[in-house]
């Protein structure tokens, strides 16, 4: 996993229980085939792809009440 993606997804979402629940429900995603939702020129690691998606807003979360 890498750290650049790691600080910059924590200052988006601060709780770190919520991102890491974020993260691996969306490497599950992408483990059992769905496509990414960022393009990369360089080969990124599921955990990194899920930062990354994070940090550019194509995903986010809501808490339920």
């Amino acid at each position: 996993m890498r750290d650049d993606y790691l600080k910059a997804a924590n200052k988006i979402i601060p709780d770190p229980n919520i991102l890491v629940n974020l993260v691996s429900r969306r490497v599950k995603q992408l483990k059992f085939g769905q496509k990414p939702l960022i393009e990369s020129l360089e080969r990124l690691d599921p955990e990194d792809i899920a930062l990354k998606e994070i940090i550019d807003g194509k995903i986010s979360y809501e808490l339920a009440e």
